[in-house]
């Protein structure tokens, strides 16, 4: 075998050792996560009403919210009650409203609820996109780790016979 064999199987080893060893670092990481959000989501007993839910949430009546898609299913429900309780206005548009009229009590209150569900509104979707990330880094560890053990196969194929034997 010339030295720019022994180079490359030195090489694949090399690769393939580090990503079956950043592979399954990455599979715990994104499992760890996980569980992490659901705990945190848990602690938070948020649940879903027995009844009164739009048709397309209706499979969660009851529910307790403890996934990542559970939070995404909340913070729609409640985008659609803020949209009925302010009218379809946003924060910023009841304090434009609020800053022309001057001292409108009402139109306070309103937009401090608007501006309340809309916190927890985005306290949900990014615990939803915190879910969607540690789906990521899990795939993302198994494939690596799946490569590695590939290369390491074929650095192994490409070393030398004497060098195999023990």
């Amino acid at each position: 075998m010339d030295g720019s064999h022994r180079r490359a199987g030195i090489l694949l080893g090399t690769v393939g050792t580090a990503l079956a060893v950043a592979g399954p670092v990455m599979l715990w990481r994104g499992s760890r996560g996980k569980n992490e959000i659901r705990g945190e989501l848990a602690a938070q007993k948020i649940t879903f009403p027995d009844r009164g839910l739009p048709a397309e949430l209706a499979p969660h009546a009851g529910r307790r919210v403890e996934t990542g898609p559970d939070a995404h299913a909340y913070a729609e429900f409640i985008k659609g009650n803020i949209a009925h309780t302010t009218g379809g206005r946003t924060y910023s548009e009841l304090s434009a409203e609020l800053h022309a009229a001057g001292d409108d009590e009402k139109l306070a209150e309103l937009r401090q609820t608007a501006f309340m569900g809309q916190s927890l509104r985005a306290s949900l979707m990014s615990a939803y996109q915190a879910w969607h990330l540690t789906t990521l880094v899990t795939g993302l560890g198994a494939a690596l780790t799946g490569l590695g053990v590939a290369l390491v196969a074929t650095a192994d194929a490409l070393a030398p016979r004497s060098s195999r034997r023990s």
